[in-house]
């Protein structure tokens, strides 16, 4: 790619190849990234590709670092013109996830796939295996490149509303013609993957003349023709994308009446919430090595208080956490403080867990907080402000245990779903509420902590964690590779004696 940097994530890792140990094969993938002419709205425009694809196919793979994660608080950019290989496991992190490019606002271009991490067959799962197995990207969309969406942001704006929203890449004229997203049998159950590739606007998916569950979407339809329908959500004006999934031998297009999107607003959102509960009957794969089952009985040993806010500093718009906007240096934070020279490139724990009644001012600097190994912590996100927050943590899983409105004060666990909460990585908060997650600080390495809406990441709200192991031990997190890149203050250093054993 001329004159570009690159990175990407994949959830818990960025990949160019994928390396599954033991008993499993290894799984090589080599990508060439560039530029292209992509249609994602029906209007051509220049667009990232991989293999000369948008978006990029499935990385389909079966579970058995910190180095591999893929952001610039943890890795350096692949330079225009240069190549880098990643290796990593697809560890015990079971589910489906996405990828997609970390630098600027690259991710604005495309460049995104998804990545399945199945169980292994024997592991039973609650429901029929499916007869395939397909992955919906849908995401808001935005006209102009990510070069001006830089500007945008670098002069002190946000994105503002999106210009359309797509399906796969593709937006469906709605007549009944389009080409079809996915072909069925009648009869037979498909698993459907969906994940919102977009850069900051809720989603709404639904499938016309079918039911839907968490785990499965049963095809006991009449076969024919049927819509498959994305709006925006949370939004002033609605936008809705269509596309069309098909049964063989079907009878042609069922009728033009789909359903309609949920029109329940915020309490809507709230009460859907409360019903993902996990099937503690069912026989699967266990949390392991981050979690437990029995969450509600382990005592909380640090409670972490996270309130968003927007400031301006010296005329432009920031997002901040707790009186501070994260800034990114130039240094990746876990390579300075692998050379052990944090003190050169950052400082702990800048930000207190408990955050300032009424923020005014905000410091411009990057955020890591540092955490001790195995504690068990609270993160309570505060949103303050009236629009709708969504949050993701790298490199755990968590246990989201509560949403409500107002403010947040330790006599609100006895709301707590301590029982059969959902395990997941991402969570949203809504205007003037907050959202309580658990987990425990066991997988070491730096991690990002930060927000799922890009403008607000790109203008400062993110943070990074940094757990180290106390014994320095390789079960507790590897040594430096020896193909990781090197740069800012340590890129003419010598590399450092490996410091774990």
């Amino acid at each position: 790619m001329g004159g570009v940097m690159f990175m990407f994530l994949i959830c818990l890792s960025a990949v160019s190849t994928t390396v599954v140990r033991g008993k499993d094969p290894y799984l090589f993938f080599t990508w060439n990234v560039s530029y292209g002419t992509i249609s994602p709205l029906g209007v051509p425009q220049q667009g990232i590709l991989i293999n000369g694809e948008f978006p990029r196919p499935n990385i389909n793979s079966t579970t058995n670092n910190a180095w591999q994660d893929g952001v610039l608080g943890t890795t350096c950019p692949i330079l225009p013109g240069t190549n880098y290989t990643y290796h990593f496991q697809v560890k015990d992190q079971i589910g489906s996830y996405m990828y997609f490019p970390v630098t600027g606002m690259h991710k604005a271009a495309g460049g995104f796939g998804g990545l399945r991490i199945n169980s292994r067959h024997l592991i039973p799962v609650p429901y029929d295996d499916p007869a395939d197995d397909f992955t919906i990207m849908a995401g808001d969309w935005f006209g102009k490149g990510h070069k001006t969406l830089k500007k945008i942001l670098d002069s002190g704006r946000n994105l503002g509303r999106c210009d359309g929203v797509h399906i796969n890449g593709k937006v469906g004229k709605g007549n009944g013609k389009d080409t079809p997203l996915f072909t069925m049998e009648a009869g037979k159950t498909y698993k459907y993957r969906i994940c919102n590739a977009g850069l900051k606007t809720s989603l709404n998916i639904r499938f016309q003349g079918h039911k839907m569950k968490l785990v499965e979407m049963e095809a006991d339809q009449e076969p024919m023709d049927y819509y498959i329908l994305a709006s925006s959500r949370f939004t002033k004006r609605e936008i809705t994308v269509t596309g069309i999934i098909r049964y063989k031998n079907g009878k042609g297009v069922t009728s033009a009446k789909v359903p309609p999107p949920p029109h329940g607003g915020w309490a809507w959102a709230f009460n859907q919430f409360r019903t993902f509960r996990w099937n503690l009957t069912a026989s699967a794969a266990r949390l392991n090595p981050q979690g437990s089952y029995k969450y509600g009985a382990i005592n909380i040993t640090r409670t972490i208080r996270l309130a968003n806010t927007a400031n301006k500093v010296d005329g432009k718009l920031k997002y901040a956490i707790n009186g501070a906007s994260f800034v990114e240096p130039t240094t990746p934070l876990k390579l300075a403080e692998y050379y052990k020279v944090a003190d050169k490139v950052f400082k702990y724990d800048t930000i207190k867990d408990e955050p300032p009644e009424e923020i005014t001012q905000v410091r411009l600097e990057p955020i890591v907080l540092k955490m001790t190994f195995k504690n068990f912590i609270e993160i309570i996100f505060e949103n303050r402000k009236k629009t709708i927050q969504s949050w993701h943590v790298s490199g755990y899983s968590f246990f989201a245990v509560a949403v409500e409105t107002g403010t947040w004060s330790p006599e609100k666990r006895m709301n707590y779903n301590l029982l059969d909460a959902v395990s997941r990585q991402m969570i949203q908060v809504f205007p003037h509420s907050w959202a309580a997650i658990l987990m425990t600080t066991d997988n070491c390495g730096m991690w990002n902590i930060g927000s799922e809406i890009w403008d607000r990441r790109y203008l400062g709200q993110q943070l990074y964690i940094s757990v180290l192991s106390p014994e320095k031990s390789i079960r507790d997190e590897y040594n430096m590779p020896d193909s990781a890149k090197v740069c800012g203050v340590v890129a003419n250093s010598p590399r450092p004696e490996k410091q774990y054993s």
